[in-house]
């Protein structure tokens, strides 16, 4: 029997007449990072806001380990916001210090958790470095850290990639994935970017539009739109890609073909063997093609397949 800590039951929000979640029902395992995945908009950080009890639905339920939301312990859970929280004057070591003496923290273990959390962090070097002086990629670590100071048991990331450098962004997977694996939290990450959901969700709830579209592991959803690969294309005149894909799309074996930014995005089974009918459909068009890849299903044709559209920034 699975061990589910949250869940959540007709959860409801409308702000006026505006409704921004519609009726989400999920359960979220003891243990497992949780991908909410969807553009800005879809309802992914309203949902986990009232799941973890920063705002009242209008309707609907929020159970925490059986518990109504409103009854469980502040320490509990620990939310990491998209924006950053910080003391600008203080130090890092000064700042998680503080976090512990809010927390009612005793002194030698909140001096060791600070320490434990700097070096995690790759902080250490700037322990006494009045934060304002930090760069950006090492005050989103130190907003992460001081969301765990106190050790909770769940763990709210609202994107916490946003505008980091790929160096940055790694280290911060990276400290995730031990959240999960080395001290086994539970994990709530909101994201509009498909890699980082792919990556280190064991679980994903796609979103849009304030409705849950879709719930299962990533391989599976990547699975759900066919074993066919993608065929990624630019031509040389974009105005006559919506020709092209009204040309493909009743060929043999190609099962979609869409425009995204500017480029057709062909899904076909056995795509490589397709190329030179392909090529030669286009070609006989009057147009040539400027550049051309293949890959694997992603999660966001995923996407694409169950809205109609790319993401929406």
């Amino acid at each position: 029997m699975k061990d589910y800590i949250i869940e959540a039951r007709g959860l409801t929000k409308d702000f006026g007449e505006f409704r921004a979640v519609d009726k989400l029902d999920l359960k979220i395992e003891r243990g497992e990072v949780f991908g909410f995945l969807g553009p800005n908009g879809a309802g992914k950080t309203t949902s986990i806001n009232m799941m973890v009890g920063l705002l009242q639905p209008t309707s609907g339920e929020i159970l925490i380990d059986g518990q109504e939301v409103n009854r469980v312990e502040k320490g509990v859970i620990g939310i990491c916001p998209q924006e950053l929280v910080l003391w600008d004057s203080l130090t890092p070591l000064e700042s998680l210090k503080l976090m512990g003496v809010m927390y009612e923290i005793p002194p030698k273990t909140r001096q060791r958790r600070a320490e434990k959390l700097l070096s995690d962090l790759l902080l250490t070097d700037k322990a006494n470095t009045q934060v304002k002086d930090l760069s950006g990629g090492m005050k989103r670590r130190l907003n992460l850290a001081l969301a765990i100071m106190h050790q909770p048991e769940i763990v709210v990331l609202d994107e916490p990639s946003e505008g980091l450098d790929p160096q940055s962004r790694r280290v911060l997977w990276s400290y995730i994935r031990s959240l999960r694996d080395d001290e086994g939290k539970t994990v709530i990450l909101t994201t509009h970017l498909m890699d980082e959901a792919d990556k280190l969700s064991d679980r994903i709830a796609i979103m849009d539009h304030g409705k849950l579209l879709r719930l299962d592991t990533p391989s599976n959803l990547k699975k759900e739109i066919g074993e066919g690969d993608v065929v990624d294309m630019k031509l040389s005149n974009p105005k006559m890609n919506q020709t092209v894909i009204d040309a493909l799309t009743p060929m043999k074996n190609i099962d979609m073909a869409v425009q995204m930014d500017e480029r057709i995005n062909i899904r076909a089974l056995n795509a490589v063997a397709q190329l030179p009918t392909l090529m030669e459909e286009i070609e006989g068009i009057g147009v040539k093609i400027v550049d051309l890849s293949v890959r694997q299903n992603t999660l966001e044709d995923v996407f694409i397949e169950l809205t109609g559209s790319t993401l929406r920034e």
